[in-house]
Order: C-alpha cells, then sequence, then structure tokens
C-alpha cells in the first residue's frame, strides 16, 4: 500500500524545541517559588506553573505538527486542538501539586509520573485526531509503545527535576541543563509518535502537493505568541523573587531586632498557639523556643485568668472590636517555675492569608514595681517602723472624716507618745531610742484591728484613728494600749520599763475637720502629760482655754522681757548650827500687765518649750550678779547666790562663756555664784562632766538640784565636780508623815557626807522638819520656815536684823 511522504521544516522543529526547553526552565523558576510561599500563594503558582508547562508543551506539539509537511492539504479542527490543551494542563497541575506538597518519594513520584504522561500521551494522539486530510493514519505499535514510554520516563525526570531544582534559582547551569533535557525528552517524545504514524491515502481521493505556507506562519505566530507568554512568565517569576528577597531581607532585619530586644515578643495565631518566641521571652519565662511553637499561650499566664483571656480572644476574633488592642496593660505572667511576676502587655493583631494573629510585647516590671514600692514607702511610709507616715495618715482620716459625714457614724483619734523617752535616748543612745520605738510598734500593733490605722507621725508620737468608735470604746482601747506597756522591754538582756500617754478627741463631738480633730487630741495627750503621765484623757473645751491661757504666756514671755516686767526675789539659805545666812538662792518672778502675777511653775516649763528660758535664764544670771556685787560694795558679808541653770541654758555651747561675761561685767568673785543643775541636765555624763569640769575650774560653787527626783546612776556622783546636794521639798515636806520619805532623806544626807558634799534641804517650814535636818546633821536649809523669796532691798534688812527662828 502506497503511503503518502511527508516533510519537516526544521526552521520550526527547532522553535518547537526551543519553546519546550524555555517552557520547562520557567517550570523549574516557577517550583523554586512553591517552597517559599505560603499556602494561598502557592495555589496560584501551582496554577501558574501548569499553565506555563502546559502551554509550553502544547505549543511544543503543535508547532511541531504544523512543521510536519504532507504531500496533500492538510488543515485542523480548532475544537479538538483546543481540547488536546487540557490533557497538558491537567498533567502539569498534577505535577505542581506534587512537588508542593513535598512528597518526594518514589512511590509519589511513579504515580505522579503515570498520570502525568498520561495526559501528554492524551494531548498528542488527540492533537493528532484534530488532523482534517484525506487520509487514514495508523500507527506502528513498538514506537507507538517507546512514545508512550519517553511520555511516562519524560515525566518523572520532569517530576524529579522539579523536586531536587526547586530551592535554585536564577541561571544556574544546573537547572538550565535539566531545561535542555526536558525539552529533548518532551520532543523526543513526540517526534517518536509522528514516526509510528503512517499516513495512507483514503479511497476516492487524489492527492497532490499541499502549500505550507499558511501552517508555516502560524507555527511560527504561534511559537513567537507562546514565547511572549513563557517570558512575561519568566518575568513574573524573577519579579517575584526580587520582592520576596527583600521581604526576606526585611524579615531578617526584622528577626534581628526581634531577637536583639530584651522584652518578650510573642505571636500566636487566633486559635492561641504560639508560632513565635524571641529570645527576650526566653529569658523572661524560662520556655525555649523549640519547647513553646506550637503550644497554647495559655503557658505563660496564671490559671485565674486562663478563661478570661480566652474569652478575650474569642470575643475579638468574632467581633474584631479593638477593647485592649493597642493599649498598655499591666498583668501577671507564669514563668516556667511556676513563679509569677508583673508584667506591662502591648497586644496588636494583623491578618494575612494565613489567618489572623497576635503580636504580643511583654516586659518584665519587676524592677519597676520594686521601685514604685520603694517610692511609695518613701512618701507614705515611716522608714524606722514602716507605719504609714503623717502624708498617708491625713489621706486615710480625710477618706474616713468623708465616710463618717455621709454615713453619720463616730470615730476617734488616739494620739500617743513615749513617758520621758528623751532619757531614753540619752542614756542608751539614738540606735537604742530607734529598737524601742520598733518594738513599741510591735506592740501597739497587737492592739489593731482591720480596720484601724496606727501612724507615727514622729519622734515618739503616734496617732490611732479608729473608725466607728465611741466614747466607751475609745476607752477601752485605750486602756488596753495602757496595759500592753506593763510588760518590761528588753535591751541587751535588761529590763526598760516605758508607758505612753493617750490624748483622745472624739468626731464629731471634737471637731469636724482633720485638723481640728488632730489639734484636739494633742492638746488632751498635753493635760495627761501635766498630770502625770501613764494615763489617757479626752479632749475638753475647758482644755481650750488653758491652751489660749498658755498661747498667750509664751508670746507674752519674749515681750515681757523687752519691757522689764520681770524681777528676782531672793530666798535665804540658812546655815543650821548658826542660823546665819549663807547665801540666797535667785528665784525669778513675773507680773504680766493683763494677766496679773503668773507663777514660775506656769510660765518656766512654757519657756522651756518655747526657748525663751535662754533669754529669761541670761537675764537671771547677770542681774543676780550684779545685785551680788552690789550688796557687797554697800557692806553686806559675802555669800553666794545661786542661780538655777535650766537643761537649754546646759547644753548651749557658750554657756562657760556666758558665765564668765556675767562675772566680768558684774565684777563678781567667782566663788561668790552657785549654779544649782538638776539631775535631768547631766543626764549625757561625759558632755555633762566636761563641762561642769570647766565651770568648776573658773571657781563657780556647783550643786545638783531636786536631788532624788531624777534618774541618773548613783554613781555619777563620784565623777559629778559638785559641791552640794539640795533634797527636793517632796522629801522634806513629808519628813513626818511617810516613813520611807525620812529614811530616803536620811539616806542622802550620810551619802553626801560620805562624799564630802554639803547638804541642803528645800521646803522647811515646821520646827519638827528642821529638827529633823538637826538630827542628822543637814548643812543647810531654806524654806518657808526662815523666809519666803524677798526683794532685793529686803535682803540688806535681814542682815542687819535677823528674825527669830519660825518668822
Amino acid at each position: 500500500m502506497d503511503t503518502i511522504s511527508f516533510t519537516y521544516n526544521w526552521p520550526l522543529v527547532f522553535l518547537s524545541i526551543g519553546v519546550a526547553i524555555f517552557s520547562a526552565f520557567v517550570a523549574l523558576d516557577i517550583s523554586t517559588r512553591l517552597a517559599v510561599t505560603g499556602r494561598k500563594t502557592q495555589n496560584r503558582w501551582i496554577f501558574a506553573g501548569a499553565l506555563v508547562l502546559g502551554l509550553g508543551i502544547w505549543a511544543m506539539h503543535f508547532i511541531a505538527m504544523l512543521a510536519f509537511h504532507l504531500s496533500m492539504e492538510v488543515s485542523y479542527n480548532a475544537a479538538i486542538v483546543l481540547v488536546s490543551i487540557l490533557p497538558a494542563l491537567l498533567s502539569c497541575w498534577i505535577a505542581f501539586y506534587i512537588i508542593s506538597r513535598s512528597l518526594n518519594s518514589w512511590k509519589s513520584l511513579l504515580i505522579g509520573a503515570f498520570f502525568i504522561g498520561t495526559g501528554i500521551i492524551l494531548m498528542h494522539y488527540i492533537g493528532m485526531e484534530a488532523m482534517q486530510m484525506s487520509a487514514d493514519i495508523t500507527y506502528d505499535p513498538l514506537l507507538w509503545a517507546l512514545s508512550a514510554v519517553i511520555a511516562f520516563v519524560t515525566s518523572l525526570a520532569a517530576l524529579r527535576l522539579l523536586f531536587q531544582l526547586r530551592n535554585l534559582s536564577g541561571f544556574h547551569w544546573r537547572k538550565i541543563g535539566s531545561a535542555v533535557l526536558m525539552g529533548f525528552a518532551v520532543a523526543g517524545m513526540h517526534y517518536t509518535g509522528m514516526a509510528a504514524a503512517t499516513f495512507v491515502p483514503a479511497e476516492g481521493h487524489v492527492h497532490g502537493g499541499a502549500s505550507s505556507v499558511n501552517g508555516t506562519v502560524l507555527g511560527y505566530a504561534v511559537g513567537l505568541g507562546t514565547l511572549l507568554i513563557l517570558s512575561l512568565a519568566y518575568n513574573s517569576v524573577r519579579i517575584d523573587r526580587r520582592i520576596t528577597a527583600q521581604s526576606d531581607e526585611s524579615e531578617l532585619k526584622f528577626q534581628s531586632v526581634i531577637e536583639s530586644a530584651n522584652d518578650a515578643i510573642i505571636v500566636a495565631d487566633h486559635t492561641g498557639h504560639i508560632t513565635q518566641w524571641n529570645q527576650g521571652a526566653a529569658h523572661i519565662f524560662g520556655h525555649l523556643k523549640e519547647e513553646v511553637l506550637g503550644e497554647s499561650l495559655q503557658m505563660i499566664i496564671p490559671e485565674r485568668f486562663r478563661q478570661l483571656h480566652q474569652d478575650g480572644m474569642k470575643r475579638y476574633y468574632e467581633s474584631r472590636k479593638p477593647h485592649v488592642i493597642g493599649k498598655t496593660l499591666e498583668l501577671d505572667g507564669l514563668r516556667k517555675d511556676g513563679s509569677e511576676f508583673p508584667i506591662e502587655l502591648s497586644l496588636g493583631t494583623w491578618e494575612t492569608e494565613d489567618g489572623l494573629f497576635f503580636s504580643s510585647i511583654i516586659r518584665d516590671i519587676t524592677e519597676r514595681k520594686l521601685t514604685e514600692e520603694r517610692i511609695s514607702s518613701l512618701v507614705y511610709l515611716d522608714p524606722l517602723t514602716g507605719l504609714p507616715n503623717r502624708r498617708l495618715f491625713n489621706d486615710r482620716l480625710e477618706t474616713t472624716l468623708a465616710r463618717a459625714v455621709e454615713d453619720q457614724q463616730l470615730f476617734s483619734l488616739l494620739y500617743l507618745d513615749i513617758d520621758h523617752f528623751k532619757l531614753v535616748n540619752d542614756t542608751l543612745g539614738h540606735a537604742g531610742g530607734d529598737q524601742l520605738l520598733m518594738e513599741v510598734t510591735e506592740r501597739l500593733q497587737l492592739q489593731l484591728a482591720e480596720k484601724d490605722t496606727l501612724s507615727r507621725l514622729g519622734g515618739d508620737e503616734f496617732i490611732f484613728l479608729l473608725p466607728r468608735t465611741n466614747h466607751r470604746q475609745a476607752a477601752e482601747y485605750s486602756q488596753r494600749i495602757l496595759d500592753s506597756f506593763h510588760k518590761p522591754f528588753r535591751f541587751n538582756g535588761e529590763e526598760l520599763f516605758v508607758t505612753p500617754s493617750i490624748g483622745i478627741s472624739l468626731y464629731p463631738s471634737d471637731g469636724q475637720d482633720a485638723e481640728t480633730l488632730i489639734k484636739n487630741a494633742d492638746i488632751a495627750l498635753y493635760r495627761v502629760k501635766e498630770e502625770g503621765k501613764n494615763n489617757f484623757q479626752f479632749y475638753t473645751n475647758d482644755m481650750n482655754e488653758e491652751v489660749a491661757r498658755r498661747s498667750k504666756i509664751a508670746i507674752g514671755l519674749r515681750k515681757g522681757l523687752e519691757r522689764g516686767e520681770f524681777t528676782i526675789n531672793y530666798q535665804p539659805q540658812i546655815d543650821i548650827k548658826s542660823s546665819g545666812i549663807i547665801g540666797v538662792e535667785a528665784l525669778v518672778r513675773w507680773v504680766h500687765p493683763h494677766m496679773g502675777p503668773i507663777s514660775p511653775g506656769e510660765f518656766i516649763p512654757i519657756a522651756e518649750e518655747s526657748g525663751t528660758i535662754i533669754q529669761l535664764g541670761e537675764f537671771v544670771l547677770r542681774n543676780a550678779c550684779l545685785q551680788n556685787k552690789a550688796w557687797q560694795d554697800a557692806g553686806l558679808p559675802k555669800f553666794r547666790v545661786a542661780i538655777n541653770i535650766s537643761a537649754r541654758q546646759f547644753s548651749q555651747l557658750n554657756l562657760c562663756e556666758l558665765v564668765q561675761s556675767a562675772l566680768a561685767d558684774s565684777g563678781l568673785q567667782p566663788e561668790y555664784l552657785e549654779l544649782e543643775l538638776t539631775e535631768s541636765i547631766i543626764q549625757n555624763a561625759a558632755g555633762a562632766i566636761e563641762t561642769m569640769k570647766e565651770l568648776k575650774t573658773m571657781g563657780i560653787h556647783l550643786s545638783i538640784d531636786d536631788f532624788g527626783t531624777g534618774y541618773s546612776s548613783l554613781s555619777y556622783l563620784k565623777l559629778f565636780p559638785i559641791n552640794t546636794l539640795k533634797i527636793d521639798q517632796y522629801f522634806t515636806r513629808n519628813i513626818h508623815v511617810d516613813v520611807k520619805d525620812a529614811a530616803l532623806v536620811d539616806t542622802i544626807i550620810r551619802m553626801a557626807h560620805n562624799l564630802e558634799l554639803n547638804v541642803i534641804a528645800e521646803g522647811v517650814e515646821t520646827d519638827e522638819q528642821l529638827s529633823f535636818l538637826k538630827e542628822r546633821h543637814c548643812n543647810q536649809a531654806q524654806g518657808y520656815l526662815f523666809n519666803r523669796p524677798l526683794p532685793a532691798d529686803d535682803i540688806q534688812r535681814l542682815y542687819g536684823d535677823p528674825p527669830p527662828l519660825g518668822v
């Protein structure tokens, strides 16, 4: 049987092979994008790869068909030609789908190669059926089978190369070589299939030569069009690669910033599972990155907050309302070891093709919180005791006042200080005083109820705020405080007893504002101090009058000195054996122009508190020295004038210079001046002894006044350079009333004589008292039995005509 001859248009053949090679190269390039893109983008690249490779294979086939010239007219059925594209596209889609799933196993490759090869074969032979001509086609079974094998092997090789080379990008020799191999393999399958075909003229037809001009033009058009499409696809890949590279570079920079951050940066998806975890998070929470990726974010949230956090994420995911997004929150975090710590959280969200994500920037604010607490402590807490200070107490008092006004409730203030605390400080030192305050605080805190406030206002002053307490409850509370001090405090193995004094004010009867309530409680405290301490006292309106009088006296003291309202009286001191006057004690007197005579017992303590005692003491010292020198110049026998020195005067650094100045200005010899010091003045023995020695060196006579009422150790007597002990009038008056006082006076006299000291008894008012003192060999006495304090002018009369004893 005759067969129809055919020829090839070799330029079209080469064009077809070139299209196959270029499409394979572009397909390999597209495969590199599958490994680096997300799911949605990956699906687009699968479609693009299938289109490029499928179109390239089909274009190669169609151009090759147009390059095939039979010695008869041939046309093509457009519908069948278009249908032939579908197997090529489908088979190439299968190829890219397989490599996108990373199924790089021989089993998956063989299955994929089978379907792809089948698709190529179908494309080829469907395309052959599209030929319209006066001839029949028969196929050589052997060559037909060989073409199928080539299609299968070509598919398998293509899959393998797509897998192996998908991590290569750009012009790499392996990729170019593989594209050439794939192009020739696809072309080889086509031309092997064409070789298997035999064209036999159909009966009843005359075969003549057919023009190939139109087919050639069409072949070139299809080839160039395909190359153009492939070039566009290749450029798209390059642009995407460049964009991806830039994005990767930005991502690397971003990751570098994230990893170098000290704060924790954590990313979680909308289900709450961790997708990103930086070194800051590992440091703060203690979990390594590989331990937490894919785990629930709940692992760093304390259990009590987990449901709240989960509900918040769900609410945002459903509503997309901001709520806490973009805000900075302070929460608690949970470390790997189970410990909780304060954190500061900033939360953000974004949405990608992979869904909604939450980013958290978390900072450990433990140090900041500790700093804030320390600052708060400095501002609101007493540094020694840790109690609320005055500022915090005032805040709480204002709050309590507001509630009391609203709820018509009573409350009380208890103003407390420690009796003789200065003595404790002087004896034990400031460190010992601080230790006592801390132990007092502990004891006071035991009395507190949950609603109560105890504050240290400063020094040894404390104040209680007791909400919802009436007069009876405040009294009971105060008594419990007093009772709690019955137990001694211990210092270095020794027992120390201290007592508190408490002043009480009640709201609203004693004031309706904070300042008035505190002031009135302080006034009540002062009354307790005046009446003997170690007790409590409620504020009364009468106390205000006393405070007003004290205020007037304090103001009048300075003005009185300026106006010359003060005078000095002198009480004679009598030698018990001879009944003669051996000295006088200078006693200051004050007659106020409006208030009249004011007792020294009233204005001297006020002068001590206000500091006016310094000027007052200097006034007495200078005028007493001048008066004594004036008596001597008038011919009176020389005797000493005794002057009381206050604690404030004695603590002045210039005391010795002041005494020296008074003596120099008056011309009085030092041996005719006696300074009377109380035991409380000389508690600080080291400093006191130095001052006393300096005065003694000047020739001044020194005595201890009110002996027996202070708290000095008797061992100090051998250290003090003193001349005289003065027995306090309290003991003298009780000689015939209290056996213990009589024994005490007798003991003081004996002790003074044994220490070679002079003894003078104050407050002698009866012959019985004088007889007792004579029997005990007391040296001197003074009191109303002899004379009251007299003006300076009367002293000369006494020397001229001494009165009988008892006058």
